[in-house]
Formats: structure tokens, sequence, C-alpha cells
């Protein structure tokens, strides 16, 4: 491994001095003058500013490493990310959360970086990742690099509990009793207010992270993609359960259960707007209930929140189901063969990995250095200072190789009441078949084929098209290269199986 950057606090995040920083051959030493290994990592930053070395001297104190941060701007990660891979200018580690991206995709497979499949299970950290995660993670069937492992299934429902109670309707369990809440709420002033002034659902424009994906889960829709015993691959818009959501979508717009202009909200305003009482039902993720209490403080300091996980569209316990488009992988810490030499490097790099996903580490990269950025109470952390937290502990959070299975938490009772639920949905999530494999057709065209079954979907919600007019959409995504996506995905889902 070579010295690459100089230390964290002096670095620039600027497209120049990442690749001059990144790039070169001169022969470097692989220790500091204290004898620590060097290790160098191209990291994503997703704070306004890089953290200042506070953790950073912690960290290093523990993996016994002299860590070298280089990072760039989320905002701009996919451009500086194919930039740097195609003039070679990278780092003993590099982060890449986009793993669907071509430039990274053809990195991978043309062999840039370490295969590390098979060293895994050296490590007593790294052994405990799960063979569903080493597989989801993988490209045509290897590992190039330590799964970046988040929450499988983050999504259910989240409930104003005080609007229940004034209605006197129980916590639905059904899509139907969800519908009845939905019209409760919509037309018998839950706010007690005297006014027609409040809706059910308050959702966003996102088909995915809105409410749209999570009630497609409870009809039955598959996560992206389904594939049969025999190999046929179909798209999840094909599928009966994805016409069942659109059609519980279509019946709260045509009610008025739901903000009629829900297909152009955005999420901040989205958030407000239930924080500020106009709606009572808000689907997205579980931990958002936490943001939404605060944003509803001295506004609407009676809110009180229910999040609910369990619905079905049946009743029955046994259907079960949570979408999981990205099986809980938030991308690889992946190691070039550039940077990384030989073996004994490699494994260097991935004990340093190990010891990330210790529990003293994780409490680190999370909540900080006790007694400085927070409190801690059994188990229980308690932020104690949130700005110097944000400057000096929140750019390490997305970081972390790992964000599950330990046991200190967070002291707030919603935040540890979703973490439970989240972590419950784990079994019942429903996992992308297709996460994994390549489509040469869907990584050049996916996004932009995907707006004809996006648009289509809304149209037909908002009463724009009839079934048959979506179904002509999709058909128009097939022959304009969803076909093609189709039969790539079955010969790549076709080989892995084969080996």
């Amino acid at each position: 491994m070579k010295f690459r950057y100089a230390k964290l606090i002096a670095l620039s995040i600027c497209g120049s001095l990442l690749l001059s920083a990144c790039g070169g051959e001169n022969a470097e030493p692989q220790t500091n003058a204290d004898g620590k290994p060097i290790i160098s990592w191209l990291n994503i930053l997703h704070s306004a500013s890089p953290p200042t070395d506070t953790v950073l001297n912690k960290i290093e104190e523990l993996t016994n490493t002299d860590i070298q941060f280089s990072w760039i701007p989320d905002a701009s990660k996919e451009e500086r990310l194919n930039t740097s891979l195609a003039s070679g200018s990278l780092a003993d580690i590099v982060s890449l959360t986009i793993l669907e991206n071509s430039s990274v995709r053809n990195a991978l497979k043309a062999g840039v970086f370490w295969e590390v499949g098979s060293y895994l299970d050296e490590f007593p950290n790294l052994k405990e990742i799960s063979a569903d995660m080493r597989n989801s993670a993988s490209i045509d069937g290897k590992l190039y690099g330590i799964p970046m492992q988040k929450q499988v299934s983050r999504n259910g429902v989240i409930i104003r509990k005080d609007w229940l109670d004034n209605v006197g309707l129980p916590i639905p369990k059904t899509t139907a009793e969800l519908m009845e809440v939905a019209k409760a709420f919509t037309e018998q002033d839950p706010d007690g207010n005297g006014s027609k002034d409040t809706t059910g659902f308050i959702d966003r424009s996102d088909l995915v992270f809105g409410a749209f994906k999570t009630l497609g889960s409870y009809f039955g829709t598959p996560s992206g993609w389904a594939v049969s015993e025999d190999g046929k691959v179909t798209p999840e818009f094909e599928s009966e359960g994805y016409v069942k959501a659109m059609d519980y979508m279509k019946e709260l717009y045509n009610n008025g259960y739901i903000n009629q202009d829900f297909a152009v909200t955005a999420k901040k305003d989205q958030q407000e707007g239930f924080a500020q009482g106009k709606a009572g039902i808000y689907v997205g993720a579980l931990f958002d209930s936490k943001n939404l209490l605060n944003l509803a403080k001295g506004v609407q300091d009676d809110m009180d929140l229910i999040m609910v996980n369990d619905i079905t569209s049946t009743g029955k316990e046994s259907d079960r189901a949570i979408w999981s488009t990205s099986n809980g992988v938030g991308g690889l810490l992946a190691f070039p063969k550039s940077e990384v030499k030989d073996e004994a490097e490699l494994k260097q790099v991935l004990k340093f990995m190990d010891d990330l996903m210790s529990e003293e580490i994780y409490t680190l990269m999370t909540y900080g250095i006790k007694d400085v950025h927070y409190s801690l109470e059994g188990n229980a952390a308690t932020i104690t200072d949130t700005k110097l937290w944000e400057q000096e502990v929140q750019p390490f959070s997305s970081s972390r190789p790992n964000e599950n299975g330990y046991d200190i938490h967070d002291s707030d009772p919603l935040r540890v009441e979703s973490d439970r639920l989240i972590q419950e949905n784990t079994k019942y999530a429903v996992l992308n078949p297709m996460y994994s494999l390549e489509s040469a057709t869907f990584s050049e065209q996916g996004s932009e084929l995907q707006k004809i079954i996006t648009d289509a979907t809304y149209k037909y919600i908002l009463g724009k098209l009839d079934l048959q007019g979506f179904q002509d959409a999709v058909q128009t995504w097939r022959k304009s290269g969803g076909d093609k996506i189709i039969a790539e995905y079955e010969a790549a889902y076709q080989a892995v199986q084969n080996k």
C-alpha cells in the first residue's frame, strides 16, 4: 500500500487534487514514522464538510493504522468515480455505492479489484457476513469487496395514533383496514378543529421510497424482478400485485384520501405537511418517525405516532412481505489491485475492515466518543452535542461496513421501536433476485426505460390511462429494450445457477 494523501484535515475534495493525490507511481513507504500501516481510502462524503481528526484519531488508535481519507461529495460521486476508474486514480479502499453504474460494474468484472470471497472466513467479524449478503453483493458469482451491510428492509407505515383514537379505529392490519383509516382521517375531523382540512395519506413523487412500493409488497408485488423455477424472468410491473397497488392508489386519489398533488410533491414538503397536521398516514422508512415528531414540535405537540410493519392484503400472517430492492447491500468497499499489490497487503486491509466491524469502532463511527459526543445509560446512547457530533462523527456514519446487530442503540423510544421493526422486517423481506446479476442493456438503458413505466403508473393512478393503456406502455418498454434486458438477466441467472 502506498502513501497517497496528506492528513485528513488538509484534504481538498476538488477533482484536481483527487486525481493528483490518488495517482502517480512514486515509491512511498507502506508505513508511517511510527511503523503503522498506511491505508488510503477514497470515500463518499454525505455531509457538508469532512470530519475533523477527533474520531479519526481514535479509530487509528484502535486499528493500529494511519488512515488517509480522500472525500468525494455525494452529489458528484458518479462523475468522480467514473473519472477515477478511467484514469486509474484509486486508493487502497474505494467506496463503491453505485453498483448499477456501468463503469463500476465493468471495472469489477475486468478484474480491477481483488476478489475476496475466499478470504472472509479467516476473520472473525467478516466471517459473520451471511451467505445471502455475500450472494447479493457478488457480481456474476464473485465478491469483489466487503459488502456495506444495511438494513434489508426498512419501510412500513407511520400513523397518527392520537387520530386513530379520535376516530375510534384500531391499528390497521390489512390494506382494507388501512383504507378505512384513510377515509376516516379525511372525513371525520380527526384533529377536532371543526374543519375538513385533513387527508389520510400524504405521499411524495417517488414510486420506490414513497407509499407505492411498500403498498405493492402488501399485494404480493416482487422486488424489482421475479424469477420462476424454470428461470423465466419478469419485471415487477407485469405482476398482479403491481396492478392491485395501482388500483389501491387510484382509489385513494379518486376519493381524496391522499394529497391530490402527491405526484409532484417533494419529500421535504411531504414530511413538513405531515408534521403540520395535514395528514395522518405516512409510508416510508420507519425511522422517519423520529424526524416527523421532531418537525412537529411547537406545531403539533399532541402528536402520537404508531409504526406498523405487518399489514397484508389478505389478513394472513403467511402473506407478510416487504420489498428489498438492494437486498440490504449499500455498496462495496473494494480494493484495487493497482494499490493493494499482493495477498499480504490484501489481508492487512481485510484485517482493518474486520476491525471496523467491532462494536467499539461501530460506536465511534455512529455516536462518537462517550462523554464528548454522547452519554450512555445501559446500552442507550443520547447525542449530547449535536453540532459537535455533526462536525466530528456524522461523516463516518455512512462508511460503516455493517449497521446491524450491535447492542448499543439510540435512546429515543421511537428510534428503538423503528429499529426493532426494521430488524423484524428481515424475516419477511422479498429480495431482488436480479440485484447482483448483469444486464448490459439495463446498465445502459434501464433508467431511461423505467421512465416509460413510471409515467404510465402515475397516469393510471391519476385516471389518465386505463389498464389497456398501461399494458400498452409495458409493451413499449419491452420493444424499446425490455425484452433484451429480460433475456440478458435470464442468461446471467442460468450462468450463476450452473456454476
